[in-house]
Protein backbone atom coordinates (compact mmCIF):
# COMPACT_ATOMS: atom_id res chain seq x y z
CA UNK A 1 0.00 0.00 0.00
CA UNK A 2 1.29 3.18 -0.92
CA UNK A 3 0.61 5.95 1.45
CA UNK A 4 1.33 9.98 0.94
CA UNK A 5 1.02 13.25 2.83
CA UNK A 6 -0.70 15.77 0.93
CA UNK A 7 0.59 20.21 1.83
CA UNK A 8 -34.70 10.33 9.42
CA UNK A 9 -35.93 11.82 10.94
CA UNK A 10 -34.91 13.54 13.97
CA UNK A 11 -36.28 11.67 16.69
CA UNK A 12 -34.94 8.53 15.06
CA UNK A 13 -31.70 9.49 15.68
CA UNK A 14 -32.28 10.18 19.86
CA UNK A 15 -34.15 6.94 20.27
CA UNK A 16 -33.30 3.81 21.05
CA UNK A 17 -35.10 0.84 19.02
CA UNK A 18 -36.84 -0.83 21.39
CA UNK A 19 -38.97 -4.03 20.10
CA UNK A 20 -37.16 -3.95 16.85
CA UNK A 21 -34.72 -6.40 15.50
CA UNK A 22 -31.33 -5.38 14.57
CA UNK A 23 -29.19 -6.96 12.66
CA UNK A 24 -25.37 -6.60 14.16
CA UNK A 25 -23.25 -5.18 11.12
CA UNK A 26 -20.97 -7.87 9.50
CA UNK A 27 -18.16 -7.07 7.97
CA UNK A 28 -16.13 -9.62 5.84
CA UNK A 29 -13.79 -11.55 7.63
CA UNK A 30 -10.61 -10.12 5.82
CA UNK A 31 -11.76 -6.61 7.07
CA UNK A 32 -11.93 -7.43 10.59
CA UNK A 33 -8.51 -8.89 10.28
CA UNK A 34 -7.24 -5.45 9.45
CA UNK A 35 -9.47 -4.00 12.36
CA UNK A 36 -8.51 -6.10 14.84
CA UNK A 37 -4.70 -5.48 14.07
CA UNK A 38 -5.02 -2.17 14.66
CA UNK A 39 -3.79 0.10 18.03
CA UNK A 40 -3.97 2.93 19.48
CA UNK A 41 -1.01 3.87 19.04
CA UNK A 42 1.43 5.08 20.59
CA UNK A 43 -0.80 3.10 23.28
CA UNK A 44 -0.67 -0.93 22.45
CA UNK A 45 -4.33 -0.77 23.76
CA UNK A 46 -3.56 -3.15 26.75
CA UNK A 47 -4.69 -0.39 29.35
CA UNK A 48 -8.26 -0.41 30.34
CA UNK A 49 -8.32 2.55 30.27
CA UNK A 50 -6.56 3.28 27.82
CA UNK A 51 -8.19 4.29 24.35
CA UNK A 52 -9.66 2.02 21.51
CA UNK A 53 -8.27 2.05 18.21
CA UNK A 54 -11.36 0.52 16.37
CA UNK A 55 -14.81 1.46 18.12
CA UNK A 56 -18.68 0.73 17.43
CA UNK A 57 -19.04 3.87 15.31
CA UNK A 58 -16.47 2.66 12.60
CA UNK A 59 -17.69 -0.50 11.97
CA UNK A 60 -21.21 0.74 11.43
CA UNK A 61 -19.71 3.13 9.28
CA UNK A 62 -17.95 0.48 7.36
CA UNK A 63 -20.76 -1.73 7.20
CA UNK A 64 -22.93 1.24 5.73
CA UNK A 65 -20.36 1.89 2.95
CA UNK A 66 -19.55 -1.42 2.36
CA UNK A 67 -21.59 -2.31 -0.86
CA UNK A 68 -20.93 1.27 -2.26
CA UNK A 69 -16.63 0.82 -1.77
CA UNK A 70 -17.33 -2.77 -3.74
CA UNK A 71 -18.14 -0.48 -7.08
CA UNK A 72 -15.84 2.46 -6.13
CA UNK A 73 -13.41 4.05 -8.48
CA UNK A 74 -10.09 6.19 -8.07
CA UNK A 75 -11.21 9.15 -6.60
CA UNK A 76 -14.07 8.73 -5.59
CA UNK A 77 -13.43 8.21 -1.70
CA UNK A 78 -12.64 10.60 1.60
CA UNK A 79 -12.77 9.83 4.84
CA UNK A 80 -12.65 12.65 7.53
CA UNK A 81 -12.14 12.55 11.18
CA UNK A 82 -10.26 9.07 11.76
CA UNK A 83 -8.64 8.87 15.24
CA UNK A 84 -6.29 5.75 14.38
CA UNK A 85 -6.87 4.71 10.86
CA UNK A 86 -9.86 2.37 10.99
CA UNK A 87 -11.97 4.04 8.57
CA UNK A 88 -9.32 4.74 5.90
CA UNK A 89 -7.86 1.02 6.67
CA UNK A 90 -11.20 -0.27 6.12
CA UNK A 91 -12.30 1.08 3.46
CA UNK A 92 -9.28 0.09 1.60
CA UNK A 93 -10.02 -3.21 2.50
CA UNK A 94 -13.22 -3.24 1.75
CA UNK A 95 -11.71 -2.97 -1.73
CA UNK A 96 -11.75 1.00 -3.03
CA UNK A 97 -8.62 2.02 -5.14
CA UNK A 98 -7.56 4.73 -3.09
CA UNK A 99 -8.76 7.06 -0.26
CA UNK A 100 -8.67 10.78 0.76
CA UNK A 101 -7.82 11.20 4.29
CA UNK A 102 -7.96 13.89 7.22
CA UNK A 103 -7.88 14.06 11.01
CA UNK A 104 -7.88 17.07 12.86
CA UNK A 105 -5.59 16.38 15.26
CA UNK A 106 -1.95 15.83 14.86
CA UNK A 107 -1.50 13.17 17.16
CA UNK A 108 -4.25 11.50 15.58
CA UNK A 109 -2.90 11.70 12.21
CA UNK A 110 0.30 10.48 13.46
CA UNK A 111 -1.33 7.37 14.59
CA UNK A 112 -2.69 7.51 11.58
CA UNK A 113 -0.13 6.95 9.09
CA UNK A 114 1.79 4.36 11.51
CA UNK A 115 -1.10 2.38 11.63
CA UNK A 116 -0.80 2.72 7.62
CA UNK A 117 2.32 1.86 7.43
CA UNK A 118 2.14 -1.27 9.38
CA UNK A 119 -1.04 -2.51 7.54
CA UNK A 120 -0.47 -5.69 5.74
CA UNK A 121 -2.23 -4.45 2.97
CA UNK A 122 -1.56 -5.57 -1.19
CA UNK A 123 0.78 -2.80 -2.76
CA UNK A 124 -1.90 -1.39 -5.36
CA UNK A 125 -4.28 0.58 -2.69
CA UNK A 126 -2.96 4.00 -1.94
CA UNK A 127 -3.83 6.74 1.21
CA UNK A 128 -3.03 10.10 0.89
CA UNK A 129 -3.20 12.21 4.02
CA UNK A 130 -3.89 16.00 3.85
CA UNK A 131 -3.13 17.88 6.59
CA UNK A 132 -5.99 20.56 6.28
CA UNK A 133 -9.75 20.75 5.57
CA UNK A 134 -8.39 21.64 1.66
CA UNK A 135 -10.70 21.82 -1.68
CA UNK A 136 -8.06 19.01 -2.93
CA UNK A 137 -9.16 16.99 -0.01
CA UNK A 138 -13.07 16.48 -1.14
CA UNK A 139 -12.78 17.68 -4.67
CA UNK A 140 -15.05 15.41 -6.94
CA UNK A 141 -15.45 12.92 -3.94
CA UNK A 142 -18.72 10.81 -4.11
CA UNK A 143 -18.55 8.97 -0.72
CA UNK A 144 -17.37 10.85 2.55
CA UNK A 145 -16.80 8.31 5.74
CA UNK A 146 -17.14 10.85 8.59
CA UNK A 147 -16.42 10.46 12.68
CA UNK A 148 -19.22 12.75 13.44
CA UNK A 149 -17.21 16.09 15.48
CA UNK A 150 -18.14 17.22 18.70
CA UNK A 151 -18.97 20.60 17.66
CA UNK A 152 -21.99 22.02 15.50
CA UNK A 153 -19.79 24.49 13.89
CA UNK A 154 -16.94 22.40 13.14
CA UNK A 155 -19.77 19.97 11.03
CA UNK A 156 -21.08 22.66 9.77
CA UNK A 157 -18.05 23.77 8.07
CA UNK A 158 -16.76 19.98 6.95
CA UNK A 159 -20.66 20.34 5.29
CA UNK A 160 -20.06 23.45 3.60
CA UNK A 161 -16.98 22.26 2.17
CA UNK A 162 -18.44 18.64 0.64
CA UNK A 163 -21.50 20.66 -0.29
CA UNK A 164 -19.09 23.24 -2.21
CA UNK A 165 -15.94 20.65 -3.70
CA UNK A 166 -17.67 17.15 -3.79
CA UNK A 167 -19.59 15.90 -6.82
CA UNK A 168 -23.16 16.46 -6.80
CA UNK A 169 -24.82 12.95 -6.34
CA UNK A 170 -22.01 12.06 -3.20
CA UNK A 171 -22.55 10.61 0.09
CA UNK A 172 -22.04 11.70 3.41
CA UNK A 173 -22.11 8.78 5.68
CA UNK A 174 -21.80 10.59 9.41
CA UNK A 175 -21.28 8.43 12.46
CA UNK A 176 -21.49 8.84 15.97
CA UNK A 177 -22.51 7.64 19.47
CA UNK A 178 -25.74 8.39 20.43
CA UNK A 179 -25.22 9.94 23.06
CA UNK A 180 -23.22 12.67 21.26
CA UNK A 181 -25.97 12.99 18.73
CA UNK A 182 -28.53 15.58 18.72
CA UNK A 183 -31.65 17.00 16.51
CA UNK A 184 -29.37 19.47 15.13
CA UNK A 185 -26.93 17.68 13.19
CA UNK A 186 -29.73 16.30 10.87
CA UNK A 187 -30.73 20.18 10.58
CA UNK A 188 -26.70 21.24 9.54
CA UNK A 189 -26.96 18.35 6.72
CA UNK A 190 -30.05 19.47 5.47
CA UNK A 191 -29.39 22.54 4.95
CA UNK A 192 -26.55 21.60 2.46
CA UNK A 193 -27.83 18.39 0.85
CA UNK A 194 -31.11 16.92 -0.73
CA UNK A 195 -31.51 13.91 1.35
CA UNK A 196 -31.12 13.14 5.28
CA UNK A 197 -32.23 9.79 7.49
CA UNK A 198 -30.69 8.32 10.13
CA UNK A 199 -30.00 4.33 10.17
CA UNK A 200 -30.79 2.06 13.08
CA UNK A 201 -28.89 2.09 16.37
CA UNK A 202 -25.82 -0.72 16.38
CA UNK A 203 -24.25 -1.07 19.62
CA UNK A 204 -25.14 2.19 20.85
CA UNK A 205 -24.09 4.31 17.21
CA UNK A 206 -25.62 5.57 14.68
CA UNK A 207 -25.13 7.01 11.16
CA UNK A 208 -26.46 10.00 9.72
CA UNK A 209 -26.64 9.29 5.58
CA UNK A 210 -26.59 13.06 3.94
CA UNK A 211 -26.86 12.33 -0.27
CA UNK A 212 -27.24 14.94 -3.14
CA UNK A 213 -25.62 18.49 -2.24
CA UNK A 214 -28.07 21.31 -3.20
CA UNK A 215 -27.38 23.77 -5.75
CA UNK A 216 -27.80 26.93 -3.11
CA UNK A 217 -25.32 24.88 -1.05
CA UNK A 218 -22.62 24.84 -3.95
CA UNK A 219 -22.57 28.35 -4.37
CA UNK A 220 -23.08 29.73 -1.33
CA UNK A 221 -20.97 32.10 1.05
CA UNK A 222 -18.99 29.79 3.60
CA UNK A 223 -19.92 30.46 7.25
CA UNK A 224 -16.56 29.54 8.29
CA UNK A 225 -14.26 31.08 9.22
CA UNK A 226 -15.80 33.13 11.18
CA UNK A 227 -14.65 36.21 12.00
CA UNK A 228 -15.66 39.14 14.98
CA UNK A 229 -14.58 42.29 16.24
CA UNK A 230 -13.58 42.04 19.86
CA UNK A 231 -13.90 45.35 22.72
CA UNK A 232 -13.60 43.48 25.81
CA UNK A 233 -11.27 45.82 28.36
CA UNK A 234 -9.27 42.29 29.67
CA UNK A 235 -8.03 41.82 25.82
CA UNK A 236 -7.44 45.11 25.01
CA UNK A 237 -5.79 46.24 28.57
CA UNK A 238 -3.54 42.81 28.01
CA UNK A 239 -2.49 44.01 24.25
CA UNK A 240 -1.39 46.92 25.31
CA UNK A 241 2.31 47.27 24.77
CA UNK A 242 4.43 47.35 28.15
CA UNK A 243 6.52 50.34 27.49
CA UNK A 244 3.18 52.69 27.63
CA UNK A 245 1.70 52.34 24.05
CA UNK A 246 -2.02 52.92 22.60
CA UNK A 247 -3.97 50.30 23.64
CA UNK A 248 -5.73 48.79 20.86
CA UNK A 249 -9.21 50.21 20.34
CA UNK A 250 -10.28 46.70 19.08
CA UNK A 251 -9.11 43.25 18.12
CA UNK A 252 -9.96 40.64 15.57
CA UNK A 253 -10.56 37.21 15.47
CA UNK A 254 -11.06 34.26 13.30
CA UNK A 255 -12.30 30.98 13.98
CA UNK A 256 -12.83 27.78 11.79
CA UNK A 257 -15.56 25.87 13.00
CA UNK A 258 -13.74 23.08 14.93
CA UNK A 259 -11.70 25.93 16.95
CA UNK A 260 -12.27 26.18 20.59
CA UNK A 261 -14.96 28.83 22.02
CA UNK A 262 -15.19 29.95 18.16
CA UNK A 263 -15.23 33.60 17.47
CA UNK A 264 -15.30 35.23 20.53
CA UNK A 265 -13.65 35.20 24.07
CA UNK A 266 -13.90 32.23 26.41
CA UNK A 267 -14.57 33.07 30.17
CA UNK A 268 -11.07 31.12 30.91
CA UNK A 269 -9.46 33.27 28.44
CA UNK A 270 -10.98 36.21 29.69
CA UNK A 271 -9.90 35.27 33.90
CA UNK A 272 -5.98 34.71 32.56
CA UNK A 273 -6.01 38.30 30.38
CA UNK A 274 -7.01 39.88 33.65
CA UNK A 275 -3.40 38.84 35.47
CA UNK A 276 -1.48 40.69 32.80
CA UNK A 277 -0.64 43.12 34.87
CA UNK A 278 1.40 40.73 37.10
CA UNK A 279 3.29 38.72 33.80
CA UNK A 280 6.69 39.31 33.39
CA UNK A 281 8.27 42.68 32.24
CA UNK A 282 8.95 43.56 28.74
CA UNK A 283 13.20 43.68 29.47
CA UNK A 284 12.46 39.81 30.93
CA UNK A 285 10.82 38.17 27.84
CA UNK A 286 12.89 37.61 24.45
CA UNK A 287 10.80 34.77 23.59
CA UNK A 288 6.68 33.69 24.47
CA UNK A 289 5.30 30.48 23.55
CA UNK A 290 0.91 30.54 23.31
CA UNK A 291 0.39 26.81 24.46
CA UNK A 292 -2.35 25.39 22.76
CA UNK A 293 -2.88 28.85 20.76
CA UNK A 294 -6.82 27.62 19.33
CA UNK A 295 -7.80 31.02 18.07
CA UNK A 296 -4.88 33.01 18.47
CA UNK A 297 -6.09 35.79 20.66
CA UNK A 298 -3.45 34.97 23.63
CA UNK A 299 -0.80 35.08 20.50
CA UNK A 300 -1.76 38.18 19.28
CA UNK A 301 -2.00 39.92 22.96
CA UNK A 302 2.22 38.23 23.22
CA UNK A 303 3.08 39.83 20.30
CA UNK A 304 1.62 43.45 21.08
CA UNK A 305 2.39 43.07 24.69
CA UNK A 306 6.41 42.41 23.63
CA UNK A 307 6.90 43.76 20.68
CA UNK A 308 10.51 43.13 20.89
CA UNK A 309 10.05 39.36 21.53
CA UNK A 310 9.77 36.24 19.62
CA UNK A 311 6.24 34.53 19.89
CA UNK A 312 5.35 30.81 18.76
CA UNK A 313 2.04 29.70 18.71
CA UNK A 314 1.66 25.99 19.12
CA UNK A 315 -1.40 23.51 18.87
CA UNK A 316 -2.45 20.07 17.45
CA UNK A 317 -5.19 20.81 16.19
CA UNK A 318 -5.02 21.85 12.07
CA UNK A 319 -8.34 24.12 12.64
CA UNK A 320 -6.83 25.95 15.52
CA UNK A 321 -3.06 26.49 13.43
CA UNK A 322 -5.60 28.27 10.56
CA UNK A 323 -7.28 30.05 13.01
CA UNK A 324 -4.68 31.28 14.65
CA UNK A 325 -2.52 32.40 11.39
CA UNK A 326 -5.37 34.09 10.61
CA UNK A 327 -6.35 35.83 13.75
CA UNK A 328 -2.44 37.19 13.12
CA UNK A 329 -2.81 38.74 10.05
CA UNK A 330 -6.70 40.02 10.60
CA UNK A 331 -4.70 41.89 13.66
CA UNK A 332 -1.42 42.93 11.76
CA UNK A 333 1.03 41.18 13.59
CA UNK A 334 3.45 38.04 13.27
CA UNK A 335 4.31 34.78 15.51
CA UNK A 336 5.58 31.76 14.36
CA UNK A 337 2.56 28.82 14.03
CA UNK A 338 3.23 25.33 14.34
CA UNK A 339 1.00 22.38 14.44
CA UNK A 340 2.46 20.02 17.12
CA UNK A 341 1.25 17.66 20.02
CA UNK A 342 1.19 19.45 23.93
CA UNK A 343 4.49 21.49 22.31
CA UNK A 344 6.19 18.45 21.19
CA UNK A 345 7.46 20.74 18.22
CA UNK A 346 9.18 23.18 20.43
CA UNK A 347 13.30 23.10 22.06
CA UNK A 348 13.80 22.95 25.13
CA UNK A 349 14.67 25.99 27.05
CA UNK A 350 13.52 28.30 24.37
CA UNK A 351 10.46 30.36 26.47
CA UNK A 352 10.64 33.00 29.02
CA UNK A 353 7.12 33.30 29.53
CA UNK A 354 4.62 30.47 28.43
CA UNK A 355 1.00 31.39 28.47
CA UNK A 356 -1.74 28.06 28.92
CA UNK A 357 -5.55 28.01 28.82
CA UNK A 358 -5.40 23.88 28.76
CA UNK A 359 -8.00 21.81 27.21
CA UNK A 360 -10.05 19.63 29.94
CA UNK A 361 -12.82 18.13 27.86
CA UNK A 362 -12.76 14.93 25.19
CA UNK A 363 -16.38 14.93 24.04
CA UNK A 364 -18.51 14.93 26.34
CA UNK A 365 -16.29 13.74 29.63
CA UNK A 366 -13.26 15.46 31.46
CA UNK A 367 -10.20 14.35 30.26
CA UNK A 368 -6.91 15.71 32.30
CA UNK A 369 -4.30 14.22 29.91
CA UNK A 370 -3.75 17.00 26.94
CA UNK A 371 -3.15 19.15 30.33
CA UNK A 372 -0.64 17.19 32.07
CA UNK A 373 1.53 16.31 28.69
CA UNK A 374 0.98 20.55 28.04
CA UNK A 375 2.57 20.87 32.33
CA UNK A 376 5.46 18.76 31.30
CA UNK A 377 6.07 20.64 28.00
CA UNK A 378 5.71 23.68 29.94
CA UNK A 379 8.52 22.62 32.07
CA UNK A 380 10.52 21.43 29.46
CA UNK A 381 10.38 25.08 27.18
CA UNK A 382 11.13 27.61 30.00
CA UNK A 383 14.44 28.59 30.32
CA UNK A 384 15.52 29.18 33.94
CA UNK A 385 13.22 32.18 36.01
CA UNK A 386 10.61 31.63 32.95
CA UNK A 387 7.22 31.63 34.29
CA UNK A 388 4.12 29.58 33.31
CA UNK A 389 0.45 31.56 33.39
CA UNK A 390 -1.97 29.06 33.64
CA UNK A 391 -5.81 29.18 33.82
CA UNK A 392 -7.90 25.88 34.49
CA UNK A 393 -11.37 24.79 35.62
CA UNK A 394 -10.83 25.35 39.54
CA UNK A 395 -12.18 21.83 40.73
CA UNK A 396 -9.44 20.13 39.00
CA UNK A 397 -6.78 21.64 41.36
CA UNK A 398 -3.80 21.24 39.13
CA UNK A 399 -1.88 23.56 41.29
CA UNK A 400 0.30 20.16 42.57
CA UNK A 401 1.15 18.49 38.89
CA UNK A 402 1.81 22.16 37.96
CA UNK A 403 4.51 22.36 40.78
CA UNK A 404 5.97 18.83 39.95
CA UNK A 405 5.92 20.13 36.16
CA UNK A 406 7.76 23.29 36.05
CA UNK A 407 8.32 24.21 39.62
CA UNK A 408 7.41 26.73 42.82
CA UNK A 409 3.85 27.51 41.78
CA UNK A 410 1.66 30.89 43.31
CA UNK A 411 -2.11 30.60 43.43
CA UNK A 412 -2.75 34.30 41.68
CA UNK A 413 -6.46 34.28 41.02
CA UNK A 414 -9.94 32.66 41.84
CA UNK A 415 -13.43 33.45 40.58
CA UNK A 416 -16.45 30.54 40.99
CA UNK A 417 -15.20 28.60 37.98
CA UNK A 418 -11.73 29.17 36.87
CA UNK A 419 -8.04 29.41 39.20
CA UNK A 420 -5.10 31.05 37.30
CA UNK A 421 -1.12 30.04 39.00
CA UNK A 422 1.74 31.22 37.96
CA UNK A 423 4.73 28.58 37.89
CA UNK A 424 8.38 29.50 37.58
CA UNK A 425 10.61 27.17 36.62
CA UNK A 426 14.02 26.96 38.81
Amino acid sequence: MIVTRASDDVASVMRPDYGRAVTPPVLPASVTAVLDRLVPWPDDGTRADGPVAVDATDRLLLTEAAERLATAAAGDVVVVGDRFGALTLGVLALGAPDVRTHTDAVDAEVALQHNLQAAELPAGPTAVVHGTLEPSLLDGARLVLLQLPKSLAELTEIAEAVARHAADDVTVLAGGRIKHMTRAMNDVLGDRFVEVHATLARSKSRALVASGTRPEARVADPLHPARERLVDPELLAAATPTDGGTPPDHLDVVAHGGTFAGPALDHGTRFLLGTAGRWPAADRVRDAVDLGSGTGLLSVVLARRYPAARVVASDRSAAAVASTRATLAANGVSAVVQRGDAGADLPDASADVVLLNPPFHDRAGVSTDAAHRMFAAAGRLLRPGGELWCVYNTRLRYRGSLARAVGPTDHVAQDPRFTVTRSRKV
